[in-house]
């Protein structure tokens, strides 16, 4: 069984390309555009790893992620935040939030896979 990733972001054009990313190497990939969203992708289907973005309509990257956090079953799922906000201390409150780490966007398609890899192995 192939590994999962659920990807959270409100950018159409950036879900394709991770979506395009990870899927070559055979991971499962699910995109969803909004925090409330992947609420309910959560109850579906627990991933090994979330792929968030922080400046999110409704509720944003920080609040997803301190939630998933609270909760005992998604113990071990890794995070990771992938956004925009690159500035002195962003990277600090991401792990503050709960993160596993944080990707500045624009990113290295093959830097995403590559850090993919790292956090919960190859898609095999």
């Amino acid at each position: 069984m192939s590994k999962s990733v659920l990807a959270v972001d409100d950018e159409p054009a950036v879900l394709r390309l991770i979506q395009m990313s990870l899927m070559v190497e055979g991971y499962d990939i699910r995109t969803v555009t909004s925090g409330y969203t992947a609420l309910a992708e959560l109850e579906k289907k627990r991933p090994d790893l979330m792929l968030l973005d922080i400046l999110m309509p409704g509720l944003n990257g920080y609040e997803l992620c301190a939630e998933v956090r609270r909760q005992p079953r998604y113990q071990g799922m890794k995070i990771v935040f992938l956004t925009a906000l690159g500035n002195l201390g962003d990277p600090q409150r991401g792990i503050m939030a709960g993160a596993d780490d944080y990707i500045i966007k624009p990113f290295d398609p093959d830097e995403l896979l590559s850090k993919v890899r790292d956090m919960i192995g190859p898609s095999q």
